[in-house]
């Protein structure tokens, strides 16, 4: 069963503001959110964490090189 994560928590895992979230989803760098309802989203927990541990590895490499 999925984990489903509503926006306030995503921003606090990632540390990002509402803006730079919405302008990563346009740019297709960041998970979309499932649509809950007329008014209502949240995220995949499971998606956002694997984006988290991507930038993670990311920086890492860059670190190395």
């Amino acid at each position: 069963m999925a984990v489903l994560l509503k926006r306030p928590e995503v921003r606090k895992r990632t540390t990002l503001s509402d803006s730079a979230l919405y302008r990563l989803m346009e740019k297709g760098e960041f998970p979309r959110p499932v649509q809950l309802g007329p008014r209502a989203v949240a995220w995949v927990e499971a998606e956002v964490d694997a984006w988290i541990a991507a930038r993670i590895e990311a920086s890492r490499e860059e670190g190395a090189a």
